[in-house]
């Protein structure tokens, strides 16, 4: 009976090493020598992932893998590679570049004009995109970068006696300047993809990884000042803050104001904070739906979508269009062409189009001007960046479906206003004002974010499949202070990057 147990351990041992064998390997280009992103890896030409911007890929393999199986690479304008699983050891794969022959040009073309061009894409845009009711296997990546590039404080006047400017100095000198904070989400999505209010989804597994330490928002910061006040005022006091501070989480008391006859910019200004709080506070109520409405506005950013930013088909005479080149993807031949605004529109870029069916297997975009601009009673935003890249590669009902999006935006957030911190007594009666630190505050925040979402598999499913689905009532997500390269393992993601293997909070 002993030997049986150590036979049934040794088999599931072996079972479950095969379950977690993996290939990985650098992606690079043969000539420049350059990593190769966005590089689409397979095995037996099914579910796959995506190289990082580093042509990293690490690829897990579901079962023991057979004789024939093999493992194929494949990239924009670079010949496809491809590896039996058995015997791939690389450290480093070469894509070279696919060489295209003059005539091959001549007769694919068929001389169309970009305009033209434009135009087929235009007219096929229903039949090549698929919007019917799908699941789909998909992993996201939220990275947010933020940096405090200004903080000063200045004190007019202060009848508190432990609130001198020194000590308003040493609270200023203890702010966190640097924040950094990841969200990963591997799930099921159901529904159509872009329908963000009709979708459903299934996560498997969650993590965020940030420092606690350095978490910027204006609860982590009043939570601070209170512990600092606490520590160093020793009277039977509480303190009530009046303004707006640092970012745009908190609510701003006009009665400490005197704004005269612009009722009209206090609303205005009050209700931009109240979007940003709302926002905040769904994100913090209901984790699941708050990725999802994310996810859903990563895909309606696509030109499929009417109300889409990349408005160049819906306004094609607000923009200039012209064939650079001619390529390969996925041994199909597509043209390059690449747009830019002739009128007031805010987006240039590329696009990769098929020749044979003129469907857009590749946009790379990024604005030309500054998307939003506020300034209001001492509040300013302005939305700098907005970049990304969308991949479309076909289902196997012939349709193209959005196979990788990455959108990188930044913007800049500032307050310049008064800042009065009054001191009540809890032993007084109505708890009137005993003492008032008024200063002059002035903080700049630059903030970049990053999406990144790669689907995996699209299956077709019924109504009845939608309907049936029912959403788990809450969803943990475990929190991470530093990378752990186990969380993920045996689970296929987008490989992470250097900054995110080496994070870990401060002690």
């Amino acid at each position: 009976m002993k030997h049986f147990y150590i036979y049934i351990a040794i088999s599931l041992l072996s079972i479950y090493g095969h379950s977690q064998e993996s290939l990985s390997a650098k992606i690079i280009d043969s000539l420049s020598q350059e990593p190769i992103p966005y590089a689409t890896i397979s095995i037996n030409d099914n579910s796959g992932v995506i190289s990082n911007a580093n042509g990293n890929f690490l690829i897990y393999l579901n079962k023991k893998s057979a004789k024939q199986d093999s493992l194929k690479i494949r990239c924009l304008g670079y010949q496809t590679k491809q590896f039996l699983v058995k015997t791939f050891k690389d450290s480093i794969v070469f894509l070279n570049a696919k060489a295209m022959e003059l005539d091959e040009v001549l007769v694919s073309n068929k001389n169309y004009t970009p305009e033209e061009i434009i135009e087929k894409v235009q007219e096929n845009l229903e039949n090549n995109y698929k919007h019917n009711l799908t699941k789909s296997k998909l992993f996201y990546r939220a990275s947010s970068f933020q940096n405090l590039i200004k903080s000063e404080v200045e004190v007019n006047k202060s009848t508190i006696p432990e609130f001198n400017q020194q000590f308003i100095d040493s609270i200023v000198t203890a702010i966190p300047k640097n924040a950094d904070d990841y969200t990963e989400i591997l799930a099921n999505l159901y529904g159509k993809p872009g329908d963000g209010d009709d979708q459903k989804i299934d996560i498997i597994k969650a993590s965020h990884l940030y420092d606690k330490n350095a978490e910027m928002s204006f609860d982590s910061y009043e939570e601070k000042l209170n512990t600092i006040l606490k520590k160093h005022v020793k009277r039977d006091s509480y303190f009530k803050i009046k303004s707006g501070f640092y970012r745009v989480k908190t609510d701003i008391d006009s009665t400490a104001f005197d704004f005269g006859e612009q009722k009209e910019d206090v609303k205005k200004t009050e209700a931009m904070l109240e979007e940003e709080q709302k926002k905040e506070a769904e994100r913090k109520k209901d984790f699941s739906n708050y990725r999802k409405s994310a996810i859903a506005e990563l895909e309606q950013d696509s030109f499929i979508y009417e109300d889409s930013d990349l408005n160049f088909l819906e306004k094609q005479n607000r923009f200039d269009f012209k064939v650079e080149d001619y390529s390969f993807l996925n041994d199909e031949f597509v043209y390059k062409i690449s747009f830019t605004p002739k009128r007031k529109e805010d987006f240039k870029g590329t696009i990769y189009v098929n020749t044979d069916d003129f469907a857009i297997v590749r946009i790379d975009y990024e604005n030309v001007k500054n998307l939003k601009n506020f300034k209001l009673l001492g509040l300013s935003y302005s939305k700098k960046l907005k970049k990304g890249t969308l991949i479309y590669s076909k289902n196997d009902t012939e349709k193209y479906a959005l196979k990788y999006a990455e959108l990188e935006e930044g913007s800049q957030f500032g307050i310049k206003r008064p800042l009065t911190i009054i001191e009540k007594n809890k032993h007084v009666k109505g708890r009137r004002k005993q003492n008032e630190l008024d200063t002059d505050i002035h903080f700049i925040m630059s903030i970049k974010e990053k999406s990144e979402l790669v689907i995996f598999e699209n299956e077709n499913i019924s109504e009845v499949t939608f309907n049936n689905f029912e959403e788990k009532p809450k969803v943990e997500l475990v929190y991470l202070p530093k990378y752990d390269p186990e969380f993920w393992k045996g689970y296929n993601v987008i490989e992470p990057n250097q900054a995110i293997k080496d994070f870990k909070s401060l002690e």
